[in-house]
């Protein structure tokens, strides 16, 4: 039973990941069923290394599917650093945030940003590694992670409420500027 309980968390996950990864639920869908075939009668290493490269393989397939994948990554390339408000420091991600709050932040993404995001935090890959699956160099890997971070940090600090206006600002802040 809870073999079947970690499979079905495993493809919950996948179907998850290519979901914020292409944005479209019925691709996702079709992703995630090419992704878990495996062979009934495979060793337990076999299917640990079948599970982790089918990971990748699955990865790629969703990113693939994505239409708007390299204008997005032209238009990463063509932005220039931006110095955008961010919550103060002090800031922290509220307890309670529900799994559809961080996916509806996640996909106010632009979706090169969000993939490069993605694959480099979420799914712990290396800049690297990123990079080939993105068809793109590291530095704009790089880049695109730097807007991603940015941007999920901004949308989920709205989603509690904040703004980047000088309403935002202490009293006591505003009296000493």
């Amino acid at each position: 039973m809870q073999t079947l309980e970690q499979s079905n968390d495993r493809a919950t996950n996948l179907y998850w990941l290519a979901f914020l990864l292409t944005g479209h639920r019925g691709l996702s869908v079709d992703v995630t069923l090419e992704a878990l075939v495996l062979p009934d009668d495979a060793n337990p290493f076999f299917s640990t290394w079948m599970l982790a490269w089918s990971r990748r393989v699955f990865i790629a397939k969703a990113l693939a599917e994505i239409r708007e994948l390299a204008a997005s990554a032209r238009q990463t390339a063509s932005e220039r650093a931006e110095k955008a408000a961010l919550p103060p420091r002090n800031w922290t991600l509220d307890r309670g945030t529900t799994k559809l709050q961080l996916e509806s932040a996640l996909l106010a993404i632009d979706v090169f940003p969000r993939c490069a995001l993605l694959l480099s935090v979420f799914e712990g890959m290396s800049l690297e590694d990123v990079a080939i699956l993105l068809d793109a160099d590291t530095e704009l890997v790089r880049k695109a992670q730097t807007i991603g971070l940015r941007e999920l940090t901004r949308n989920l600090a709205r989603k509690q409420g904040w703004t980047s206006t000088a309403t935002n600002l202490d009293t006591s802040e505003m009296r000493h500027a």
